[in-house]
């Protein structure tokens, strides 16, 4: 390393400026490198450490943000409870060391008790592992230091669901969004939604969910969604992968059983995985973005990172995946990896790993399109935020599906939500001999399983089996005529079976 005391100072400060203009400019890379370069310089630098981390955490290098903070944390940064409530989303949200995670929230509570981002994480760490009433009391502390905490009352009705119309929490989330900013009013309305929903008000509730989506998409600069650009994309995916490839001579897996799950959101994915997961033979991955994140971060858009894979490539890739899971997983001998949009890779996974077993969840075209507009996804998905573009999206779903399906035939295995939870054994029993595993009645009581669930259904799949989300569209259908439509034969078709 070199003296920084042998270094002439107008060569820090002038790399220093350089660093921090390339980050103002959103150059993550770029930046990256001149911080490096500077702490080569100087390493008692404390700020640069802190920047360093944030853009390795940005780029998904996450074992090097973390040791890019603990260097931060060594030298004194200033606002220390900030940088342990970093390291404990990294480590939660990308890494699955929820125990670290948990220490990191409350060595930042150690130094500043009063600290709200540190309580709202740590509620929500709470919620992921199923503990009701200290993420209450987390999240009740927070408001007590912060009324205004949206992030905290947005929560409030996924714990203790309203009984009535007039319950004190629709009236305390009413008075919230009448003062909040838009991406507030988002999380607040959607709070509020499922608020009204739970309390039988169901036209009072769609309202909600209007005026949240418009928040949303206020707050998200007004982004509209490009149904051309949308379908290119799917018409792309087909014809970059329009019939099954040889496999390739190289092991799959390396001995690691893998079962994507995949579908549409909130097509019961999480609790495809939450029964899967509890035999004995599976660990439950989550909603890995290992994949999805090579695709977009790495190699660009499909359509040019698709053509021509040659072995290499194929190989690189592979090793890339697999090295991910076992850094999270490392004694995982069949691990799951849910993410809904993978349905958009299976054609990739199916070349990266032949042997995959790939699980295709369902559910009646309305409840799911509707659940969608219902959820408060990210600004990177735009068709969320009406109901017509998500009725677009599923078809375009539906499009990309079927050509899977003639592609790769029975090796893609669909789970029916509705037909699962009306009469679950014979669901599950296809489904575990699909994924080549044992019947275990562990399946069955798979809400008695514990463990972290990470994904906006963690309460619903802590329950036994119910059937009150199949047909919940009907409480809604003077609201979804235009849906109807735009469904075309999938709406008719849902109406009828509904």
């Amino acid at each position: 390393m070199i003296d920084a005391d042998q270094t002439p100072p107008s060569d820090v400060a002038q790399l220093r400026a350089l660093a921090e203009r390339l980050l103002q400019q959103g150059r993550a890379a770029e930046a990256a490198e001149a911080f490096q370069r500077l702490l080569l310089l100087d390493p008692h630098q404390p700020d640069a450490w802190y920047n360093l981390a944030y853009l390795q955490h940005h780029t998904r290098r996450f074992d090097d943000a973390l040791a890019s903070y603990r260097e931060a944390l060594n030298r004194g940064v200033s606002g220390a409870e900030e940088v342990h409530v970093n390291r404990a989303v990294i480590l939660a949200d990308h890494l699955s060391r929820h125990d670290e995670a948990e220490a990191e929230l409350r060595a930042a509570l150690a130094i500043q008790p009063a600290y709200v981002p540190a309580l709202v994480n740590l509620a929500n760490l709470h919620e992921q592992r199923g503990d009701r009433s200290r993420a209450i009391e987390r999240y009740e502390e927070a408001l007590a230091l912060e009324p205004g905490c949206a992030m905290a009352l947005a929560r409030l009705p996924h714990l203790v669901p309203a009984q009535t119309a007039e319950d004190p929490l629709i009236t305390r989330l009413r008075g919230a969004i009448a003062g909040a900013r838009a991406a507030e009013r988002a999380d607040l309305g959607f709070a509020l939604g499922k608020a009204l929903d739970d309390a039988g008000a169901y036209d009072e509730a769609f309202a909600a969910y209007q005026a949240a989506n418009d928040a949303s998409r206020a707050a998200g600069g007004g982004t509209r969604y490009d149904a051309e650009a949308h379908q290119r994309s799917i018409d792309s995916l087909i014809a970059a992968f329009p019939h099954a490839r040889a496999a390739p001579a190289i092991p799959a897996t390396s001995g690691r059983r893998l079962i994507f799950i995949c579908g549409m959101f909130r097509s019961g994915s999480t609790l495809v995985e939450r029964i899967l997961g509890s035999h004995p033979e599976v660990t439950a991955g989550g909603e890995l973005d290992l994949l999805p994140g090579l695709v977009r971060q790495r190699f660009g858009p499909p359509p040019q990172i698709f053509s021509g894979l040659d072995a290499a490539t194929l190989q690189h890739w592979r090793a890339h995946y697999l090295q991910g899971c076992a850094s999270m997983f490392p004694c995982a001998a069949c691990l799951t990896d849910k993410r809904p949009d993978n349905f958009l890779n299976i054609g990739l996974i199916k070349e990266l790993f032949p042997d995959a077993v790939i699980v295709h969840t369902r559910r009646h075209p309305l409840d799911n399109c509707l659940s969608i507009y219902f959820l408060h996804l990210a600004h990177s998905m735009p068709h969320a935020l009406d109901l017509q573009d998500t009725a677009h999206w599923y078809r375009q779903y539906e499009r990309l599906m079927a050509h899977w399906k003639s592609v790769h035939g029975d090796d893609i295995h669909d789970v029916d939500y509705d037909t699962l939870v009306a009469n679950p054994r014979p669901v599950l029993e296809a489904l575990l001999a699909h994924c080549g595993l044992p019947w275990s009645d562990r399946c069955l009581a798979f809400h008695e399983s514990g463990g972290v669930v990470s994904t906006p259904s963690g309460w619903q799949v802590r329950r036994p089996l119910y059937t009150e989300s199949s047909g919940r569209w009907r409480h809604y259908a003077r609201h979804l005529a235009n849906l109807r439509a735009a469904l075309g034969d999938s709406g008719g078709a849902a109406a009828s079976r509904g």
